[in-house]
């Protein structure tokens, strides 16, 4: 999303420039199939997401809307995103120079297409997040506060949520532009997909640098949050866990607890949280080194991309933690094998 000094293939009057993902023929095609590979993975598992929560009443519920909110942003990713990145490799790898288009900023030319697909990604990431969030607050409320839990979490509350952080978030997104004439975007060498960068050569304009550390804070606040809260909601379960113990050990049951989907479901929630902190990570690191003044070009590849490899993780971690939404996976992906199981069991009891 952001890069401040790594060189954009605007500034490079020498050939192409030599990151470890690309140095040599064979590095960019495993480049190009991981980034393919990338592509059907994102849109076969969030499809799947999609088809699930939408197709299961028992999945029509604020979480289940917010996944599909995250599946939405991720899907976007893989739509839009990475296939640009796709076809500029290719046309490098091919014609042994980058489309046009990839040797300006966005600036220089009256249409270019990290324009768009720039603040696609900046936008979808933080989607993501502000959603993360929203996920870890429900479930917070259904474990610290279980009988508040469906009055105050509606539907319709959530549905409106899931609008505001989308306005939000792209407003965030296409901020820089907006608001400095300094910030450009471009398709940049080193991360090998659309950031934002500065328009002109010089010193970094203090209003540009003020507009785009709006984009960390944002994360690093909502990120930060999302942790404490995570924090909290299993430290209750732990204490939930030792008073059901107590109360099966006394025969006594209260109606006070949280249920057991609900614990389930702020686990998983938690998994989601640690799998995002580890991908942004990266990126954190990234920002604090360009502001140091550090280039890390070969870092910056690793760190864009371990990012964009989130937007294929969370149907991994809802199949692995989610029973009901892994049955009903299976059930869509194999429509057939229930029926034969049901037919095989039938066929035995005739038999007998």
């Amino acid at each position: 999303m952001i890069e401040t000094n790594t060189p954009s293939m605007l500034d490079r009057t020498e050939p192409a420039h030599c990151t470890v993902c690309c140095c040599t023929l064979a590095n960019k095609i495993l480049m190009v199939v991981f980034m393919l590979l990338l592509i059907l993975a994102t849109l076969f598992g969030n499809l799947v997401t999609l088809a699930v929560v939408f197709g299961t009443k028992v999945f029509h519920t604020p979480q289940g809307y917010l996944k599909a909110s995250l599946a939405v942003a991720d899907l976007a990713v893989g739509i839009f995103v990475v296939p640009l990145s796709v076809y500029a490799e290719i046309h490098l790898m091919v014609t042994e120079s980058g489309p046009e288009w990839t040797l300006y900023n966005s600036q220089s030319v009256s249409f270019h297409p990290c324009n768009i697909i720039g603040p696609i990604f900046a936008g979808c990431t933080f989607v993501s997040i502000t959603t993360i969030f929203l996920l870890t607050i429900e479930r917070s409320i259904a474990v610290l506060r279980p009988l508040h839990k469906d009055s105050v979490i509606t539907r319709k509350r959530t549905t409106i949520l899931i609008v505001l952080s989308w306005v939000g978030s792209f407003s965030l997104a296409v901020s820089p532009m907006v608001f400095s004439r300094e910030i450009a975007l471009e398709y940049n060498s080193c991360s090998r997909m659309c950031n934002y960068a500065l328009g002109t050569i010089g010193e970094f304009p203090t209003q540009a640098w003020n507009i785009l550390l709006l984009f960390p804070a944002f994360d690093f606040t909502l990120l930060g949050g999302t942790v404490v809260i995570n924090i909290i909601s299993l430290s209750s379960i732990r204490q939930h866990s030792k008073r059901r113990k107590t109360l099966a050990e006394t025969e006594c049951q209260s109606t006070s607890n949280p249920t057991f989907s609900d614990i389930k479901a702020a686990k998983t929630i938690g998994t989601l949280t640690v799998a995002f902190t580890a991908s942004f990570t990266p990126i954190a690191v990234f920002v604090v080194g360009n502001v140091l003044g550090n280039e890390w070009c070969n870092f910056s590849f690793f760190a864009f991309w371990i990012l964009a490899t989130n937007s294929c993780w969370n149907v991994i971690i809802y199949s692995v933690r989610d029973q009901k939404f892994r049955l009903r996976a299976h059930k869509l992906l194999m429509p057939g094998h229930r029926q034969s199981t049901i037919t095989t069991k039938t066929q035995k009891t005739e038999e007998q």
